[in-house]
């Protein structure tokens, strides 16, 4: 006897029960972690995707980022370089044949496009952009934008998720997690892509974040089908419905046996977004009731830019109907060997014609998507951003060629809350690298989010007890850009 106790009443518990106690306590406090970081960002468990108010006047709702795969020239586009034209052949000065993935030349290669200015502001466009040269009074280019990584995959990742390697939440998870959704019966983030960019799922991932805010992906090349969402032929509504509360109470029971699997929850909210979709989804993509000169417009019914012009009309459905987020990677280019390239804009071997293909299956379709945004009401606060993952190189690869290029590029944005016509940053006298104003995804991050009316210091997620944010540790709104 050991005082009043006997032996076996002191017997320490088995190691097997040891450990199930101890499990379900490290789960129950895994939980409360997370109850609570989705409580500070005002997140109900039972919705998730419930629109939330922005912490200050927003300028914008939503957001449109036209994503050019495989990096336009900016000395092609967008920043014109007349010292380009005038010393074509010579030594280009400061060059670094090791700026991109492969070896350039160090010789100067001038604009194979013409030039001219446009607007009230006078801003040069080159002439492989027709119909977006109409609308530069809209729009604010950033010409000194710049990242670290100097190939596909890394700097899209760096540009959509602050940094450049894997498993962090893209820019459009943060938004959707910080906003949420208004419209309850489709996704808040939608991506839409022909072949798959490099990077693929990294660029658009929901990271650490749950998977609530993951994007819904649409192919272009199965005609933005989405997969498994119709209800079996055999199966009438009200039986579906009668499955599906079955199927949620089985899982609400599996997590809540497993309360540091986040993603059960997630998960569980799928199937009824996906329930609710079934009828918004379809109708929402469908274009085939758009009038005729809307599909002349976006140039739908042409062969060069029926597929990006389609994936365009859709956006603007998709942010007609209160997708909060939605993102266009442009699809095969036409190497300057004649080959197809999966990263469209990818010009190593002939920047001309690599280049006019890329233009006029791009131009026409992003231009009427700022036409259509503004005749409907929408431009004054939809964000409209427009740009690839790096730029190319001045001097030349090859002889033609230009090489991939991250230390100076060009990016613009329009509408919501953006000063239109405004030229912001600068590269060098031969478009080589940003030397004034020098703008880093964080701070296009930071601006964006901003217009949304959210503080990018303040949207946070804690993740293996640190706090991640959108734009890391760095990150500025550029006051400059906004009207």
């Amino acid at each position: 006897m050991f005082g009043q106790y006997a032996p076996n009443e002191l017997a320490l518990p088995s190691r097997r029960r040891f450990l199930q106690r101890a499990g379900l306590g490290l789960g129950s406090v895994a939980l409360g972690t997370l109850l609570h970081e989705q409580a500070r960002a005002g997140i109900a468990p039972v919705n998730p995707l419930a629109a939330r108010p922005p912490l200050f006047p927003a300028k914008a709702k939503r957001i449109v980022w036209l994503f050019m795969t495989g990096a336009p020239s900016q000395v092609d586009t967008w920043d014109y370089k007349p010292e380009l034209q005038k010393r074509n052949g010579e030594v280009l000065p400061g060059s670094d044949p090791k700026t991109g993935f492969f070896t350039t030349s160090g010789k100067i290669l001038k604009s194979p496009f013409g030039w001219n200015q446009h607007g009230r502001s006078g801003s040069w466009v080159s002439d492989i952009l027709p119909h977006l040269s109409k609308h530069v009074d809209d729009m604010a280019f950033i010409h000194s934008m710049h990242l670290r990584a100097n190939n596909h995959a890394p700097a899209s990742m760096e540009l959509m998720c602050g940094v450049d390697r894997p498993g962090l939440p893209s820019a459009g998870a943060w938004v959707t997690y910080g906003l949420g959704a208004d419209n309850q019966n489709l996704p808040a983030f939608v991506v839409l892509h022909e072949t798959r960019p490099r990077g693929d799922d990294q660029i658009w991932s929901a990271g650490f974040l749950p998977k609530t805010f993951q994007a819904l992906t649409l192919d272009a090349r199965r005609k933005e089908v989405i997969d498994n969402l119709a209800r079996a032929k055999d199966e009438s509504e009200s039986q579906q419905r009668a499955s599906l509360d079955l199927l949620q109470s089985l899982n609400r029971d599996h997590a809540q046996a497993r309360p540091t699997q986040a993603d059960l929850l997630s998960r569980i909210n799928s199937f009824e977004l996906a329930y609710r979709m079934q009828m918004a989804a379809p109708e929402a993509m469908d274009i085939a009731n758009e009038s005729p000169a809307t599909r002349q417009l976006y140039g739908v019914d042409k062969k060069e830019t029926e597929t990006f012009g389609r994936q365009c009309l859709i956006a603007r459905r998709l942010l007609e109907r209160g997708v909060r987020f939605v993102q266009i990677f442009a699809g095969k280019g036409t190497g300057g060997d004649g080959s197809v390239n999966d990263v469209p804009w990818d010009g190593h071997n002939n920047i001309e014609t690599n280049h006019r293909s890329c233009g006029a299956a791009t131009d026409q379709p992003a231009a009427a998507l700022l036409t259509d945004l503004k005749l409907r009401g929408m431009l004054e606060d939809t964000i409209v951003v427009w740009g690839g993952e790096f730029g190319r190189t001045s001097d030349s690869q090859g002889s033609v060629g230009r090489d991939h290029n991250p230390k100076g590029f060009t990016i613009w944005m329009a509408g919501g809350g953006v000063k239109g016509g405004v030229h912001y940053g600068a590269t060098d006298e031969f478009g080589y690298k940003a030397v004034e104003d020098k703008v880093h995804g964080n701070d296009l991050h930071a601006t964006i989010l901003h217009l949304l009316g959210m503080d990018h210091e303040k949207l946070t997620y804690r993740h293996n007890g640190r706090d991640y944010r959108l734009t890391d540790v760095g990150g500025h709104v550029i006051r400059d850009l906004i009207a």
